[in-house]
C-alpha cells in the first residue's frame, strides 16, 4: 500500500513553495556525488524488508550488488537525479520495498534542503509507524518519491507514472487492485491544483502538506483533496485583523500572479474592505516577469502607504527584496505570510533594511521527537562521516576529497530544529496510516485482517473520519473542505545579540479557540520596520479629532477624507466620526463641538438691569399713587375732592396701585402660580381701575345732563350705585378669570424656538380663548370710557376730566392693540427670531407698564 510524495527540488534562483525554502546547494554537488557513489545509468532494484533496519537492505543488480548506502540512493531520488518505480509483495505477511532506478540529468534544477527535509519526515514517519505494534500491526507501508523540480509538466509527467503503476507490473494489472492509494503533495498549490484535478476522477487522495490556496477547499472540484495545513481563508482574514489593530487604514498589496496569491489576495480585500481598511494599491508579479515586478517597485515607490501586504512565496519575495534594496526603499512596514515569512533563503546581506520588523503569520514550529537525531546522526554522520567539520580540519582532508561538495551544506544541521513544515509531512503519513488501519480493521493482538482490497475512494472516506493525536500533543481532524484548523505563529523579524537575523515569535492565531481568544499578540515585543521601537503610522488621512466629522473626498477611496467640524447644536465625541449628532432639545453643543451641554435658561430676573428699571418704575409709581392718595384725603373737605367723588377717587388710586404692583408677578422666575396671578391679577386690578373711571364719567355726564324740573335720573346713579356698578364691572372679569382658570389656566413653559443656543422660559397662556376674552373685555371697557369722556368734554371745568380720561383711554387702547399685534407676531412669521434688541420675554412686561403708565394720567 504505497504512500507517495511529489516533492520539488529549488534553489534561491528557482521557484520556491509557498512557506520558503530553507536554503539551496549545488546541484553539480548531489549528481557527483551520487555517481562516485556507483549509481550509474541504468536499473537498479533494492530489495529488503522495511521493518528491518536500514543498513540491513539486500543489494542486487542484474544479481549482483550496489556498491551505495540505500539511504543516500533516496535522497538521490528525492532531489531530481533519479526517477523511481516500485512493486510491492507481501514477504511474511510484511510489504517488502523494491526500488528501480535510473540517472536523469536535469541541470536547471537545484536543490532545496527544506524539501528534502520533507522527505527526509516522510520516511521517517514510514518507519516509526513500520515499528509501530498498535498503529498497523503486521503490515508495512511502501513509498516511491517523485520529484517534479518546479515543473507543472514534470509533476503532471510524475502524477501519471503514479497512477499507471511501474511498467514491470503489467501483467497484474487487471487484478482490480489500485497501483496507488495516496499522494502527499504537491507543496505548491498551483501545482497541487493539477495533481488533484487529474486524480480527482479516479478518487486517488493527495495530501498536501503546504499547498494553502482557498481554491482547494472546493469539494466539488477536488473531493479527494486533503492537507494537514489550513487555507488561506484563515491566513488572508487574520492579515486583515492584524492591519485593523495597529490602527492601519491606508496599505499597499502585494502577490504571487498564480493560484496561491490570487485567491489569498483576494480574501485579504475583501475582509480589508469589511474592516474599513482602504487600499492604495493591489498589485502582482511573478517570479519570471522582470518587467512586472520593475513596475511594481515603482508603484511602490510612488505610494504614500507605509504597510505593505505581501501574499507572496519566498521567490517571489527574493526578487522584490533585491530591487527594494537596489533603488533604497527602507522603513516599510512589511505584513508577510508563511510563504515567505521564516524563509531563511531571505537573509542575505541587506536585507534586514528592507525587511527588519517584519510581521507575518508562520506554521507553528513543532519538535517531532527523534527526527533530529535521525536525520543527523542516521543520515549524515552515517553516510557521510567527513560533517564533522569543527576541531582539526587536516585531519579529514585525506579521507573527505570526495565529499568536498557536499560540505558546503554543512549548515543544514542548524535547520533541522525549524520543522514547521516537517511536522505536516508526519501527520500527513499519520493520517494515510490512521484510515488504512480503520479499513483493514486492525486489531492490537490478532493484527489487520488478510486478503482485503482497499481502493482509493475507501481511502477518500476513511480520511474524512481521523481524529487522533500524535506524538507532539496536536490533534489532527479534517474538516468539511479537507484542511486542517487554522493555527499560526505571529514571527518578527529581530536582531539577536549576535547580530543575526531570527523569526521571533510574537503572538498566535488559533482557529480552534473561542473568538475573543483566537488572536494574541505581545506588542511591548515587537521590533518594527527598519528596526525602530515606535509604530508605524500608516493613514492616508489623518484622524478627524472629536467635534469634527469625515467628509470623503471626491474620487478618492473612503479612507481619505477632509474633517470637517460639526454644526452648532450638533457634536461628534469619538475620534473619526462619520457624522455629528444632533443635541436633544434642550441641550446645545459646547464650543469645542463634542459635548452636549445644557442650555442656559433665560427669563426675567431681578438682577438684571430690565428687571431692576422695571422694579424701579413700579414702586415710583407706587410711590406716586401713594402720596397722591395723602394729598387728596388731607383736601377731602375741599369742593373740588368733594366735586370728584371721593370714594371712587380712592378706589381708583387703590386700583393703581395694584396695577403697579401687578407688573412685579412678570419679574422673576416663572413659576405655576407666578403665572396664573401675573395674568388674572392684572386683568382684575385694571378692569377695577377703568370701572372707577367708568362709573365716575356716567355719574357726571347723567348730573350734567338731567336738568329737566322733576327728573329722577340721578336717584339711579347714586353712592350705592356707583359701588354696584364698579363691582358689577369687575365681577365680569372675575368670573371670566375664573373660568380660565379653571379649563386651562398658564403655566411655565421652555421655549425652545426664540434661541437656538438658550432656552426662554416664560408663561404659556393655556387657553389662548381665556387670555383674549380677558383682553377683549379690557378693551371693551376702555372704549366705552372712550365714548362718554367724549361725551362730557364740555362740562365744567371743575368737572371737566374728559380730555384726561379720552388721552388714558387711547393710549391705552394703543397698548392693547400692540400687545395683540406682539402676541399673534411671536405665534407666527417672527417664531424663531433671534432679534437680541427686543426679547421677547419683556413684552408683556412693557405693555403692563405701558398700560400702567397710562393710567396714571388720569
Amino acid at each position: 500500500m504505497p504512500v507517495n510524495v511529489a516533492g520539488r527540488a529549488m534553489g534561491l534562483a528557482e521557484a520556491a513553495e509557498e512557506d520558503g525554502a530553507a536554503g539551496a546547494g549545488s546541484w553539480s554537488a548531489w549528481r557527483r556525488t551520487c555517481t562516485r557513489l556507483g549509481v550509474t545509468a541504468g536499473d537498479v532494484l533494492l530489495e529488503g524488508a522495511v521493518r528491518e533496519d536500514r543498513t540491513a537492505f539486500t543489494r542486487e543488480a542484474n544479481g549482483s550488488g550496489v556498491r551505495s548506502s540505500p539511504v543516500f540512493v533516496e535522497l538521490c531520488i528525492w532531489s531530481g537525479l533519479l526517477s523511481d518505480t516500485d512493486r510491492h509483495k507481501r514477504v511474511n505477511e510484511k510489504l517488502v520495498v523494491y526500488f528501480a532506478t535510473e540517472v536523469r540529468t536535469q541541470e536547471s534544477c537545484s536543490v532545496s534542503l527544506r524539501d528534502f527535509r520533507m522527505a527526509q519526515t516522510m520516511i521517517f514517519a514510514i518507519e516509526e509507524i513500520n515499528r509501530s505494534e498498535n498503529l498497523l500491526p503486521n503490515v508495512s507501508i511502501g513509498y516511491q518519491i517523485y520529484d517534479t523540480c518546479g515543473s507543472r509538466l514534470s509533476s503532471m509527467s510524475a502524477t501519471m507514472a503514479l497512477m499507471n503503476g511501474p511498467e514491470f507490473t503489467a501483467e497484474n494489472r487487471c487484478n482490480g487492485q489500485s497501483p496507488i492509494h495516496a499522494i502527499i503533495g504537491e507543496t505548491e498549490s498551483s501545482a497541487t491544483v493539477i495533481l488533484s484535478r487529474t486524480t480527482g476522477p479516479f478518487k486517488i487522495p493527495v495530501i498536501s502538506p503546504s499547498a494553502t490556496c482557498e481554491c482547494l477547499s472546493n469539494r466539488k472540484e477536488y473531493p479527494s483533496f486533503f492537507r494537514t495545513i489550513a487555507s488561506d481563508y484563515h491566513q488572508s482574514r487574520a492579515l486583515a485583523y492584524i492591519v485593523k489593530h495597529f490602527g492601519w487604514s491606508w496599505v499597499g498589496a502585494v502577490n504571487t500572479d498564480n493560484d496561491y496569491g490570487n485567491n489569498g489576495m483576494a480574501i485579504f480585500l475583501n475582509t480589508a474592505q469589511e474592516e474599513g481598511i482602504c487600499v492604495e494599491y493591489s498589485v502582482k508579479f511573478y517570479r519570471t516577469e522582470p518587467e512586472k515586478l520593475q513596475k511594481v517597485v515603482d508603484i511602490i515607490k510612488k505610494g504614500t502607504a507605509k504597510v505593505i501586504v505581501a501574499f507572496l512565496t519566498s521567490s517571489e519575495m527574493y526578487n522584490l527584496l533585491e530591487q527594494l534594496s537596489i533603488q533604497n526603499i527602507t522603513d516599510l512596514q512589511m505584513i508577510g505570510v508563511e510563504g515567505w515569512i521564516t524563509s531563511k533563503s531571505l537573509i542575505i546581506p541587506n536585507s534586514f533594511r528592507v525587511l527588519g520588523g517584519s510581521l507575518g503569520f508562520a506554521v507553528r514550529k513543532i519538535d517531532i521527537g527523534g527526527f533530529a537525531d535521525y536525520v543527523i546522526k542516521a543520515f549524515w554522520e552515517t553516510a557521510f562521516p567527513c560533517s564533522q567539520t569543527e576541531g582539526n580540519y587536516s585531519q579529514y582532508a585525506l579521507s573527505c576529497n570526495k565529499y568536498q561538495d557536499l560540505l558546503a551544506l554543512k549548515n543544514y544541521n542548524e535547520d533541522v530544529p525549524e520543522q514547521r513544515y516537517s511536522s505536516n509531512v508526519y501527520k500527513a503519513v499519520y493520517a494515510v496510516a490512521h484510515s488504512l488501519h480503520s479499513l483493514l480493521k486492525c486489531k492490537e493482538h490478532p493484527g489487520c485482517e488478510k486478503g482485503l482490497t482497499i481502493q482509493p475512494q475507501q481511502v477518500v472516506e476513511a480520511l474524512k473520519n481521523v481524529n487522533f493525536t500524535v506524538k507532539m500533543g496536536d490533534r489532527l481532524w479534517f474538516d468539511s473542505s479537507g484542511a486542517a484548523v487554522a493555527q499560526y505563529e505571529v514571527v518578527n523579524w529581530q536582531k539577536d545579540s549576535n547580530g543575526s537575523i531570527e523569526f521571533k515569535p510574537v503572538g498566535y492565531y488559533d482557529a480552534s479557540l473561542p473568538p475573543h481568544q483566537r488572536f494574541v499578540l505581545n506588542t511591548e515585543n515587537i521590533i518594527w520596520a527598519g528596526g525602530q521601537l515606535e509604530k508605524p503610522r500608516s493613514v492616508c488621512s489623518e484622524s478627524c479629532p472629536p467635534g469634527t466629522r469625515k467628509a470623503a473626498q471626491k474620487g478618492r477611496p473612503v479612507c481619505c477624507y477632509d474633517c470637517i467640524p460639526c454644526a452648532e447644536g450638533e457634536i461628534s465625541n469619538e475620534t473619526d466620526s462619520n457624522n455629528c449628532k444632533q443635541c436633544p432639545g434642550e441641550y446645545w453643543s459646547n464650543a469645542e463641538k463634542n459635548k452636549c451641554v445644557l442650555k442656559a435658561v433665560e427669563f426675567l430676573s431681578f438682577t438684571e438691569v430690565m428687571g431692576m428699571v422695571l422694579v424701579i418704575f413700579s414702586l415710583f409709581g407706587v410711590g406716586l399713587t401713594v402720596l397722591m392718595a395723602i394729598l387728596f384725603y388731607s383736601k377731602k373737605d375741599t369742593p373740588i375732592v368733594k366735586a370728584n367723588n371721593s370714594e371712587l377717587s380712592f378706589l381708583l388710586l387703590f386700583s393703581l396701585i395694584l396695577c403697579f404692583l401687578c407688573s412685579l408677578t412678570f419679574i422673576g422666575r416663572p413659576t405655576e402660580w407666578s403665572c396664573m396671578l401675573r395674568h388674572t391679577a392684572f386683568g382684575i386690578t385694571f378692569v377695577l381701575c377703568i370701572s372707577c373711571v367708568l362709573g365716575k364719567t356716567i355719574v357726571v355726564l347723567m348730573a350734567f345732563r338731567a336738568t329737566l324740573p322733576g327728573s329722577n335720573v340721578m336717584k339711579w346713579f347714586g353712592p350705592p350705585q356707583q359701588r354696584l356698578s364698579v363691582f358689577a364691572f369687575t365681577l365680569i372679569q372675575v368670573l371670566i378669570c375664573v373660568l380660565w382658570l379653571s379649563k386651562s389656566p398658564p403655566f411655565p413653559y421652555k421655549n425652545l424656538k426664540y434661541y437656538n443656543e438658550k432656552i426662554v422660559l416664560e408663561c404659556s397662556l393655556g387657553s389662548a380663548i381665556g387670555f383674549w376674552a380677558v383682553l377683549g373685555y379690557i378693551g371693551l371697557l376702555a372704549v366705552l370710557c372712550f365714548i362718554l369722556a367724549f361725551l362730557a368734554r364740555k362740562l365744567p371745568d371743575n368737572f371737566n376730566e374728559a380730555k384726561f380720561i379720552t388721552f388714558s383711554s387711547m393710549k391705552a387702547d394703543r397698548r392693547g392693540a400692540d400687545a395683540t399685534q406682539r402676541h399673534s407676531r411671536r405665534t407666527g412669521e417672527h417664531r424663531g427670531s433671534r432679534r437680541h434688541t427686543g426679547d421677547r420675554t419683556l413684552v408683556r412686561e412693557c405693555d403692563v407698564i405701558g398700560w400702567v403708565q397710562s393710567l396714571a394720567c388720569l
